[in-house]
């Protein structure tokens, strides 16, 4: 038997009165919505929810599909004048599957929307209206004849146990979390320097949805739920602002071959997320070395640069086709991680931390017309006394500039 599960909510209530019968319980469901189906060969009680779980999570992608439609929409009727231009999608996605784990830093994902870099006296303002008292007022990024830019990220982190298999509280080992945000950066280029500053909001706790993401992709692929997640960190809302500063150094004088650069960097984050102060450096090393400021993981205060640039002029500059290898060194002296450290304000599980941590990260990036694209792996030492290894997970990102 077929059941077509589509915006009309009589087939759920007939489910729902057959949930308990016993010829029912191996039924195929099919899930529909609008035009594309989705078909589920597992029992009936975890068949509907998966269904509706499907619908919930397609009608956002849908609604969010639609919200930024409408914004580039919007940018590409300004592109004449140059104002208000956000031009650059960048998708990352960093998980453990790809070091054949699954725990600790899980998965993550974000997706960011940035404005090209250019100053003020390039064909006029080009910045959203609303970001101009902000950024004139911020140190490092108020210079108005630096080249700025304005990005909007949305994005999830998922932090889960080595032991994901029990449904009892793991003592000795991190707690379930889950981390929801939207964050807003002003960036600042002027000759070989870069900075960053990046405010966050969002909610850590049942609300970010992250045992709902994790379940529904690992119903999808076959794998099995964790069963923990009852004891995962409590809600709670989270606000931070992180700085970061680039230097472009020691880079190669030959552009048209093979050559090299060196970009360090140093920053800080506050807030009751995370506090630290962290530093590092990226080398890269290969073709046609792009003049940009390297490479990003999801890591608060490393946005990425556009597949496009604007020179003196104001005018767009395709970047040449470039492959490259590169290596990024970050380490960070840590006050507070929530993620270890537990809720702010109420009582939850929690695990001693290291108060040093560092992250290593080997990869390749391919710069091609108007996008970009790179994957590294992250190699990250204990981040808690109780840790029995360090852990490595993948990290992917895609860029388009239209």
């Amino acid at each position: 038997m077929i059941f077509v599960l589509s915006m009309n909510w009589l087939p759920i209530v007939h489910m729902l009165s057959m949930l308990d019968s016993d010829k029912h319980r191996n039924t195929i469901i099919t899930c529909q919505y609008r035009i594309r189906r989705c078909q589920l060969k597992i029992p009936l009680r975890r068949q509907l929810k998966n269904c509706i779980l499907y619908l919930d999570l397609k009608i956002t992608l849908l609604a969010i599909l639609t919200f930024f439609f409408l914004l580039s929409s919007s940018a590409f009727a300004e592109k004449e004048k140059k104002e208000n231009v956000f031009d650059t999608f960048t998708l990352y996605w960093e998980n453990d599957t790809f070091g054949g784990t699954d725990s600790n830093y899980t998965n993550g994902i974000q997706l960011s929307w940035s404005t090209p870099y250019l100053a003020n006296n390039q064909k006029g303002g080009h910045l959203p209206g609303w970001s101009y008292p902000v950024i004139n007022h911020l140190p490092f990024v108020k210079n108005p004849t630096a080249q700025r830019a304005i990005s909007l990220s949305l994005g999830q982190l998922m932090f889960t146990p080595e032991d994901t298999g029990t449904k009892e509280l793991v003592k000795d080992d991190r707690p379930y979390a889950g981390y929801l945000y939207f964050g807003v950066g002003f960036n600042s280029i002027l000759s070989n320097r870069k900075d960053t500053w990046l405010f966050n909001v969002g909610v850590v706790g049942p609300a970010s949805l992250a045992q709902e993401t994790q379940d529904f992709a690992h119903d999808l692929f076959g794998i099995p739920r964790a069963q923990g997640w009852e004891n995962q960190l409590q809600n709670e809302p989270t606000i931070e602002a992180v700085c970061e500063t680039k230097w472009r150094v020691l880079y190669s004088k030959n552009p048209n071959g093979f050559g090299y650069d060196l970009i360090p960097h140093i920053g800080g984050r506050l807030g009751n997320v995370a506090m630290y102060a962290n530093g590092g450096a990226e080398f890269r090393l290969g073709w046609f070395i792009p003049g940009d400021f390297g490479s990003c993981p999801i890591r608060p205060g490393c946005d990425t640069n556009p597949a496009l640039y604007h020179d003196e002029t104001g005018d767009f500059r395709r970047i040449r086709t470039s492959v490259h290898l590169f290596s990024i060194l970050d380490s960070r002296l840590v006050l507070r991680d929530i993620f270890l450290d537990g809720n702010t304000f109420k009582e939850s599980h929690s695990v001693d931390k290291k108060y040093f941590v560092a992250d290593l990260m080997v990869g390749i990036a391919v710069y091609y017309r108007r996008y970009k694209f790179s994957f590294a792996y992250t190699f990250r030492t204990k981040e808690f006394e109780e840790q029995r290894d360090p852990y490595v997970f993948g990290s992917l990102m895609i860029s388009v500039t239209y």
